[in-house]
């Protein structure tokens, strides 16, 4: 049938009506994904290229067909995985990127924010301190006075046995010997700052006759009866106590047991004893040997805790020689001459008997014409008389003297001194 002229512009003009509205939203449509794609495109980086995403499809369906081979229940699984695969498909669009990397954003920045609850306040709590340190210093300041006070227990040490009053006594009447009474006082000061020792302190003075060693040893035992008590102090003579007619096991049981009751009185008391032995070169060698074993350092407490002072003419004859060679120089006054002088001495005194080892050697040199003077005018004031000048030198010519060059020594020091004066 034909259809009526009037019929078809109606038709017409209706689907115009609706087809260009749908065409204008298509149109925008495109516009607007156009818009999108091209603001994408300068934010993210290029896309992979399809010939690589091709290959990545077909290496994942052969995985897939291969493990429908062994497992058939899980092939259809895998395919609906693979169908519904965010990673590896043809629609890995930039839109799907771009979303993906914003929800990415927004988790990183949700991760770092610090949510504190309404009652807490917004800064870090306060470190607790550990007590450990608290101890740490209490630990310190214990240490501190305890050394502390181990310093001025020395000092009360020293002043309790006067060392500085009988350092001025020595020096006061002992003439020429100044070094070796510095030796001795520094000696006696290191030993008695403190009451326990690993070994005893043995001195030994040596020189020829009439230097004042013996006389050293007088007041020695003068000083240390005043500050301690006189059973604390033991001088020994060999001619008086040890006479060539007696046993010399005798003498050596007597010895050692006035040395081992004095050591355990003192022992108790806290006090060090002092044992001053006098002609040491007459002994015998029995006392030697007896008193080289408590001179040893593997001992008890109390043995270690003594002073012997050791006074023999042994050396002499080369102390004699070793200043006349040297009296034209200063090498007697001088650190180096004391050396060479011991290295001279000491392989003499080891050769009479080993106790020498363990001793520290004090050299007593020969005394200046000068000296004797000194020794003349001290003698004469202790007997009340007058010191005349002329009369104490025509004395000292009396003497015998070593004559080198401008001085004189006098071969007997001051050993005849008492005589001379106990004649006027």
């Amino acid at each position: 049938e034909e259809v009526p002229d009037a019929v078809i512009p109606a038709a017409s003009k209706k689907i115009t009506s609706i087809s260009s509205p749908l065409r204008a939203i298509v149109r925008l449509r495109r516009r607007y994904q156009g818009l999108k794609k091209s603001r994408l495109h300068l934010e993210l980086p290029r896309e992979k290229p399809a010939e690589f995403v091709h290959t990545r499809l077909l290496q994942r369906q052969l995985s897939l067909s291969r493990t429908a081979l062994y497992s058939p229940s899980m092939s259809f699984f895998n395919q609906s995985g693979f169908e519904s695969s965010q990673y590896f498909t043809f629609d890995t669009s930039v839109e799907h990127y771009s979303v993906k990397k914003s929800r990415r954003k927004k988790s990183r920045r949700k991760s770092r924010m610090v949510l504190y609850p309404d009652k807490t306040k917004k800064y870090l709590p306060a470190e607790e301190k550990s007590k450990a340190k608290r101890c740490l210093l209490l630990l310190i300041a214990i240490i501190f006075f305890q050394i502390l006070n181990a310093i001025e227990n020395l000092d009360d040490n020293l002043q309790k046995y006067d060392l500085d009053g009988l350092e001025k006594t020595m020096h006061r009447e002992v003439f020429g010997q100044k070094v070796a009474v510095e030796s001795i006082v520094e000696l006696l000061k290191d030993y008695l700052a403190t009451h326990i020792h690993n070994k005893p302190l043995v001195i030994s003075l040596n020189g020829p006759a009439g230097v004042g060693k013996s006389h050293v040893g007088w007041l020695l035992a003068k000083h240390f009866r005043s500050v301690m008590d006189n059973d604390f102090v033991l001088q020994y003579f060999v001619m008086h106590h040890c006479p060539s007619g007696v046993d010399p096991l005798t003498c050596e049981i007597d010895l050692s047991q006035k040395i081992s009751d004095m050591v355990t009185r003192a022992e108790i008391e806290e006090k060090t004893p002092l044992f001053i032995l006098d002609e040491v070169e007459l002994m015998s060698p029995v006392l030697l040997d007896t008193l080289s074993r408590f001179f040893e350092p593997n001992q008890t407490n109390e043995f270690l805790n003594a002073i012997y002072i050791l006074i023999s003419n042994l050396g002499g004859a080369e102390i004699t020689q070793f200043v006349i060679q040297n009296a034209s120089t200063e090498l007697l006054y001088q650190q180096r001459g004391a050396e060479e002088l011991l290295s001279t001495i000491q392989p003499v005194l080891a050769s009479v008997h080993p106790l020498w080892k363990a001793a520290d050697i004090i050299p007593f040199i020969l005394l200046e014409k000068s000296h004797v003077i000194n020794c003349f005018l001290e003698q004469m004031r202790r007997e009340g008389l007058y010191p005349d000048q002329k009369h104490i030198e025509n004395l000292a010519n009396q003497l015998s003297y070593y004559t080198t060059g401008d001085k004189q020594y006098s071969r007997m020091g001051c050993k005849q001194v008492v005589a001379k004066v106990n004649l006027l």
